[in-house]
């Protein structure tokens, strides 16, 4: 199968400007194409996630693939899918952004591929030396304006109000779509739903500033679909925020989960979208949902793919490690780094490295509410130090119970987990 047929079979292409067109673009030689990344965040998150996969796929299939930082569109701020004007960072920040964002792409596309090695390329290059005349004169004069306001990135914007710098966002990402053309021979640019007048407008800009014929000029876009969520929240989003591919941002553990507990009604849609797993594979995950949807196979065959990609083979063993020890209850055999991980977001209480008994520690962490609840919850059994049940009213905890001298896990009731912490 084709790339184009394999990701319209996957539900991944929204808008193409020429199908047909771009179908035997492709066929006849390699491509260069590229997808663009405002630097906003220190982090890429999971949205990101499919443009950058698009990308893989189109590099898998032989084509060549460039990421354009957004170093110079980033101090700007695109108007696309928001309602409110962005602040503005200081270049200092930009630059910091990027950085990261370009060390984050580096380890899901192959940058050492030989001929269709992955490109990284930053457009404040060529837009941080621009003049305002140079602007004017090379971009704008190709820009009408009632054309940049029938552009849904604009038009939703006019009631409640666009600066002339968000306005002129779509200018620049035009001379991005130029440039990598005049430069890099890129012929496609990809990209969100939200960025398809974006694109168009690039490749508006290319047709009337190209010394080439119609036919050399030719220039495409591919956009992919609003990722939607079958019970109406928002995609990548957490009650603790966005999900991150920044570890430090959103361990892989909290990665991990995240996927595991994708809806039985979305599960499917995202083995597509976020996997390179073979139609047939995804056909039997498919029927284990229909039929044994207790076992969650799909949901934890889609949380170690993307895992594993996202992170490491490695990452994704721990993450399945401490997923097990808290299902089993088996705490102990957690490393510290894991219990960072798995507890990262459970009441933490900060101790001295000193023996104390259990029923002080209670109350001195506020576990039990009173030395009285505190015997009753240790004489029910209620009480778990590390995954194992006390009952001893008397116990001390001391360094035995710490783990790796850094931890040590209570447990109260089934669910209600406290982390103490040694100074």
């Amino acid at each position: 199968m084709d790339i184009l047929n394999d990701l319209q079979n996957r539900g991944l292409v929204h808008q193409t400007t020429d199908f047909e067109g771009l179908e035997k673009h492709l066929s006849e030689k390699q491509v260069t194409l590229y997808a663009g990344f405002d630097p906003t965040a220190d982090s890429l998150h999971i949205g990101h996630l499919v443009p950058v996969l698009i990308l893989k796929r189109f590099q898998q299939a032989g084509h060549r693939p460039i990421v354009l930082i957004g170093g110079g569109t980033g101090m700007i701020g695109d108007p696309s899918g928001r309602s409110t004007e962005r602040s503005l960072n200081e270049a200092s920040v930009v630059q910091g952004f990027s950085d990261k964002i370009k060390k984050q792409l580096a380890r899901l596309l192959d940058f050492d591929n030989g001929e269709n090695a992955a490109l990284a390329r930053n457009n404040h290059d060529w837009l941080g030396s621009m003049t305002v005349i140079d602007f004017l004169r090379d971009a704008g004069k190709h820009f009408g304006i009632n054309y940049m306001l029938a552009k849904e990135s604009v038009s939703q914007r006019i009631e409640q109000g666009i600066s002339f710098t968000e306005f002129s966002y779509m200018i620049l990402q035009s001379l991005d779509f130029l440039k990598l053309f005049e430069q890099e021979n890129c012929t496609l640019q990809i990209g969100g739903s939200d960025q398809w007048g974006n694109i168009t407008a690039g490749m508006e800009l290319i047709r009337r500033s190209s010394e080439k014929d119609d036919e050399e000029a030719k220039a495409y876009g591919l956009t992919v679909p609003l990722i939607t969520k079958a019970d109406g929240t928002k995609f990548g989003k957490t009650a603790g925020g966005a999900i991150w591919l920044d570890p430090e941002k959103t361990s892989p553990y909290e990665f991990y989960q995240f996927w595991i507990n994708t809806d039985d009604r979305d599960v499917i849609k995202f083995l597509h979208y976020f996997t390179f797993l073979g139609y047939e594979e995804m056909n039997k995950l498919q029927q284990e949902v229909e039929n044994n949807p207790e076992k969650r196979m799909a949901q934890k065959r889609l949380a170690e793919e993307v895992t594993r990609m996202v992170h490491s083979q490695k990452a994704l063993e721990q993450a399945q490690k401490i997923s097990e020890s808290l299902f089993s209850g088996d705490l102990k055999q957690l490393s510290a780094d894991e219990i960072k991980q798995g507890f990262k977001d459970v009441p933490t209480y900060d101790m001295s490295k000193e023996d104390i008994g259990l029923i002080d520690l209670l109350v001195n962490t506020s576990i039990s509410s009173s030395k009285r609840q505190a015997r009753e919850d240790i004489n029910n059994g209620a009480i778990y130090i590390n995954g194992e049940r006390n009952q001893d009213m008397t116990y001390t905890v001391s360094l035995g119970d710490r783990i790796e001298e850094q931890f040590t896990i209570i447990r109260r009731g089934k669910k209600k987990y406290f982390l103490i912490r040694y100074k």
